[in-house]
């Protein structure tokens, strides 16, 4: 039962693959674009690197939620100049990232409180396999690093070779 905890992981895998491979790949990404999308990622780091390295707490947890809901709110920050840039069904894709994004925080926050001593039993009865989901956050945080750097060298490399686009072969 607890493997369902790692569909909204999957679903935005998926769908953020999709996107950088299939449309940004297609029409480039714009100055603002090869800057706000890493910017979008590291927020998603501080989140998770938050929930590997620090032991959960009532005073922790209000800090994550504070920082998921930084998070969420920053990655809709471009909408309103993508709808100039993306095809209708790109900005359909984008919904779906917005849609699944406090998903997979509020899944990060649920597997980080199933692993603290004060975990409510329905919580932790759900969640059964703390270590298992916690070497999960820390795969996690990993390949989104990993996609962060991949983000930033992929915007530097094509913001100096303007004519030629550096998404023609996609890394994920």
């Amino acid at each position: 039962m607890y493997l369902l905890i790692l569909i909204p992981f999957l679903v935005q895998m998926f769908v953020i693959s999709f996107d950088e491979c299939y449309f940004h790949l297609k029409r480039g990404l714009p100055l603002w674009e090869r800057i706000g999308h890493p910017l979008d990622t590291f927020t998603v780091i501080l989140c998770l690197t938050f929930v590997v390295f620090v032991p959960f707490s009532d005073v922790a947890a209000k800090w994550y939620i504070g920082l998921s809901v930084f998070s969420c709110l920053m990655v809709t920050k471009d909408e309103w100049v993508h709808k100039h840039h993306c095809v209708a069904s790109e900005n359909w894709l984008h919904a779906l990232l917005f849609i699944n994004h406090p998903i997979v925080l509020t899944s990060v926050g649920m597997i980080w409180w199933a692993s603290a001593e004060a975990a409510p039993i329905w919580i932790k009865s759900w969640l059964n396999q703390p270590e298992e989901l916690y070497v999960l956050l820390v795969m996690q945080t990993s390949a989104i690093i990993v996609f962060f750097l991949y983000q930033v060298i992929t915007g530097i490399l094509y913001g100096k070779k303007k004519e030629q686009s550096p998404y023609k072969q996609c890394l994920l």
